[in-house]
């Protein structure tokens, strides 16, 4: 947490003369400030009173008047970026920063500067209480309202804010599925299912956002019944957990923001997990796993975007940063920062090699055999009215190993600025997923499996081993086939121990010569890559030595440097392909 303040205190802007950013913290990456910096002001004031150190309260005091000066509103909301009709929902997290500062530091506080903030408060409640219902926004925003309104209500001692605040939080508990128990409504339509049956469900933002707002918000209410949904919730969502504390976001609606460790602008699953950890202790090692992978990725203080940013030599945005302490001060502020926990004798669900697993409201199966963790998805609904977004059509969209980590990762699609001013502009020369799959290319048009929303999924043991058979069809991001007709697709992967094989087949057709099997391989630009035959090569780094061998010639796809970088969710890869149908791929890490 002090690393990550001190880099951003020094990327605050102390120069007068720059009139509109005077105050705000610099973000090197967009070369601007972002509207939601204000958060900061909790974490600087937390730490004010734990180092006795007076600039952060100097910052925070300047960060305050940089936010009221740039996107606050007359009617009491406060705007996400500093320009016209930005969205105004983030109102919600600057009161409650400001909140938690107020009510745990307002000591630190001179008196008008206190004045000032608990009257801004109020009007920022009185535009919560007025525009947001269950409705509002994605489920996320209505959620973390049932925490800010409660906190306001308690602080500004406005009994009608909390009285919404608990129901609020008691209309998001009919959010959480029957089924597996997924928190959903991160996206529209918010009520009807998919033609699968999904309802629309992120896991960045549930773990990092929503059910961390739900905790806090039963903690504070006292409300048991709250603890006990979220609860439950929290452990169907660690079934995603990795291994290295990477969160598997492979499939979600909003994955457009996943970073490997999270989601890139929400605040971090510490809050919930680390918090919970009475109720269920595996949550504390969650918390703990997350928390040394985001170290892993942070550099100069700053926390980087995925685990191969720095590799890739990708400016940081500071938005990660920023967010994410919040979630660490609040731990360090209501959970017994002197009580540990022996992790080595806690077994996250990812950790045991119980073969597979599937989730109905997801329709996604994961598998675990051996070292071998996997992830294979028909999740069938995306974000709002985009297209190609997360990978569908039976894709592999995980494949990791115990000594190796990731293998092969999915990305989006198609690469979409859904939300421009909080991701990065990809200017990769040959910008491509990193999803394996079939691929065709015609007049400008791509058709992939991993496209086709409608595929299905079987798994079955067979004599030692985990087969997952896949069926789709070449489709474009409209789920149109090309003109000359279907192109159906079967592609199975098998798991031992010892290996994973892919098995990619295709309809024959007039277009078999332009048709792909591109399989990217995860490996830093630092892992060498050997080619020993036609059919084989290696990927060595420090950790292991990845084999892949195929039944035809391996080819790769055109790189600026040798790799591909991809934004979703950070990893660099080598693009190999194969030309020929009826294509085999055997993975073994040795």
């Amino acid at each position: 947490m002090q690393q990550w303040a001190a880099a951003l205190l020094n990327l605050q802007i102390t120069d007068a003369t720059h009139t509109d950013d005077y105050g705000g913290i610099w973000c090197p990456a967009d070369k601007v400030v972002h509207g939601r910096v204000g958060d900061t002001i909790y974490p600087f004031f937390y730490l004010a009173e734990k180092t006795g150190d007076h600039k952060y309260i100097d910052a925070a005091v300047l960060l305050y008047r940089w936010m009221e000066r740039r996107v606050s509103q007359p009617d009491g909301s406060w705007l996400n970026d500093p320009v016209k009709d930005s969205w105004k929902g983030i109102t919600v997290f600057g009161a409650i920063a400001l909140a938690e500062a107020v009510k745990n530091h307002g000591q630190l506080m001179d008196t008008q500067f206190k004045n000032d903030v608990t009257a801004r408060l109020k009007k920022a409640g009185d535009f919560i209480y007025s525009y947001f219902n269950i409705d509002y926004g994605n489920i996320n925003y209505p959620v973390t309202a049932s925490y800010g309104l409660s906190l306001l209500g308690e602080i500004l001692d406005v009994p009608q804010f909390k009285a919404r605040g608990k129901e609020l939080a008691h209309q998001a508990l009919q959010f959480i599925s029957k089924k597996d128990g997924f928190l959903y409504g991160e996206g529209d339509p918010y009520y009807q299912t998919s033609k699968k049956g999904c309802f629309s469900v992120d896991l960045g933002y549930n773990v990092e956002e929503s059910l961390p707002a739900l905790v806090l918000y039963a903690r504070l209410a006292n409300d048991t019944e709250v603890l006990e949904a979220v609860t439950r919730s929290l452990q169907t969502h660690m079934e995603f957990m990795l291994p290295d504390g990477g969160w598997d976001n492979s499939w979600g609606t909003r994955n457009y923001k996943w970073t490997y460790w999270g989601s890139r602008t929400s605040d971090g699953c510490q809050t919930a997990y680390a918090l919970l950890a009475n109720r269920d202790e595996r949550f504390y090692k969650v918390a703990l796993k997350n928390t040394e992978l985001m170290l892993q990725c942070t550099k100069g203080g700053l926390l980087y975007g995925g685990p191969q940013y720095i590799a890739h030599e990708v400016t940081p945005c500071v938005h990660h940063t920023f967010s994410h302490i919040k979630a660490l001060t609040t731990i360090l502020e209501y959970g017994d920062a002197k009580t540990t926990i022996n992790t080595e004798r806690l077994t996250l669900p990812r950790e045991t090699a119980y073969g597979r697993k599937f989730f109905a409201d997801i329709q996604t199966w994961l598998i675990a055999k051996g070292n071998y963790r996997a992830t294979i998805t028909g999740y069938d609904r995306e974000y709002k009215k985009t297209t190609n977004g997360h990978a569908s059509g039976g894709a592999l969209t995980m494949l990791w190993h115990q000594k190796a980590g990731p293998l092969m990762v999915a990305s989006m699609n198609d690469y979409q600025l859904y939300e421009a001013h909080n991701m990065q502009v990809d200017d990769d020369p040959f910008p491509m997923p990193l999803t394996p799959r079939i691929e065709l290319k015609l007049n400008d048009i791509t058709y992939m499996n991993i496209s086709d929303l409608s595929a299905d999924i079987s798994v079955e043991e067979k004599d030692g081993q985990l087969i997952a058979t896949t069926h789709s069809k070449l489709v474009d991001k409209n789920q149109q086939s090309p003109a000359s007709g279907e192109v159906n697709c079967v592609v199975s992967y098998s798991f031992t121990s010892e290996k994973v094989i892919l098995k990619f087949s295709h309809d024959a057709g007039e277009h078999d010569a332009a048709i792909k099997v591109i399989f990217p391989v995860i490996a830093k630009a630092s892992s060498s890559v050997d080619v020993l035959t036609d059919n084989s090569l290696r990927v060595s780094n420090e950790l292991s030595i990845i084999k892949i061998s195929t039944n035809h010639p391996i080819k790769q796809l055109p790189t600026s440097n040798g790799r591909v970088f991809n934004y979703v969710p950070g990893f660099e890869a080598v693009p190999f392909y194969i030309e020929r149908n009826e294509a085999v791929i055997e993975v073994e890490v040795v």
